[in-house]
């Protein structure tokens, strides 16, 4: 399979100017610095994955605010002098949000809602322009995580007009397109978009979820004290999930998969492989990683096997998360594993 050149190894700014605990620009001109960037181009990286919300954009009222576009230009600038390339993630837009702890949000309305969608191809024309004189460093991925399997099809109408549109202003550019459960590999062979040279299919992986999302305060059901290791057999793996209330039922439940270890990501990887290969479009992993609550040396095997299929297939990727959001790779939770961690990477 073809290899993203560019974009093979990377990390996600989380946290920053997305998913934040409050609107505040002490936060947002502190939280990443052009010295995290030097730090992260001198790990081996080629590349970031920016989150951003809408917010960053736009008040609710649709007033368009530059905020988002002062801390997305320094980024560049910053992954510039490092020879980094930069992914802009719309990761919330106006009228949808994949966070499980927005209860009331509506995660189905935005795929059927022309005024909503119109917003949303407003603010990519928006972005596009801002960023359309930097190709070979600069990509799109439209929206983060799209929940519902349902709007698979919605969703397929949704990003192909993102295409054409974008395709107008930055012929070019890469864009990254996910598709349904949450982003699930699964939902890889579900995308029916139109595919050029610089389409790129774009999965997340965190299975298995009973063990990459231990004591998550945000998986509902799911006990802050639970704890499990890293490799299990899959039986283990299934019956633990069971017992808990969580909606933990991602790929060990999957029926014909190998044993946990590098088959299982092989057999898990390989509809969305086919479907890219099928396409000729390239394949990339936006999200992969482990909470902070796993034990280390389990969180470093589980990155060994992950990262061996990603190099075996040529997978781009980009770990979840360069800091916090109980992920961080210069957490102190990292540190015993980090500096193996990067030799892998």
């Amino acid at each position: 399979m073809k290899q993203l050149t560019g974009f093979l190894r990377g990390v996600n700014l989380g946290g920053w100017i997305s998913q934040f605990d409050a609107y505040d620009k002490k936060h947002f001109d502190t939280f990443i610095t052009e010295k995290d960037i030097d730090d992260i181009a001198s790990l081996g990286f080629d590349h970031v994955r920016v989150p951003v919300d809408y917010v960053l954009f736009e008040e609710e009222d649709g007033t368009p605010k530059e905020d988002g576009f002062h801390y997305l230009k320094n980024c560049r600038q910053w992954c510039e002098k490092n020879h980094l390339n930069m992914l802009i993630d719309l990761h919330e837009c106006y009228g949808y949000s994949f966070d499980p702890l927005k209860k009331d949000m509506d995660r189905e309305k935005f795929f059927y809602d022309k005024d909503l969608q119109d917003r949303f191809f407003a603010l990519w024309r928006r972005i596009a322009t801002e960023f359309k004189d930097y190709p070979a460093q600069v990509a799109f991925e439209p929206l983060n995580e799209v929940v519902l399997e349902k709007v698979a099809d919605a969703w397929n109408k949704v990003a192909s007009e993102f295409i054409r549109i974008v395709r107008e202003i930055c012929p070019d550019h890469i864009l990254v397109i996910g598709g349904v459960c949450y982003n699930n590999v699964k939902s890889v062979p579900l995308l029916d978009i139109p595919v050029d040279e610089k389409v790129v299919y774009n999965f997340h992986c965190y299975e298995p979820m009973i063990f990459s999302h231990q004591g998550a305060y945000w998986v509902e059901g799911m006990p802050l004290d639970y704890r499990i290791g890293y490799p299990k057999t899959l039986e283990e793996y299934r019956a633990a999930g069971k017992e808990l209330t969580a909606d933990l039922a991602g790929a060990v439940y999957q029926e014909g998969i190998s044993e946990i270890g590098e088959g299982f990501f092989e057999d898990i990887f390989a509809p969305a492989i086919a479907k890219a290969e099928k396409d000729n479009a390239y394949l990339y992993c936006g999200e992969y990683g482990v909470i902070d609550q796993a034990d280390p040396e389990d969180r470093l095997r589980w990155m060994k096997d992950i990262h061996a299929v990603f190099e075996r297939h040529g997978i781009g990727h980009a770990l979840w998360n360069y800091k916090q959001k109980d992920f961080g790779l210069v957490d102190e939770s990292f540190s015993s594993i980090r500096d193996r961690f990067i030799e892998i990477v």
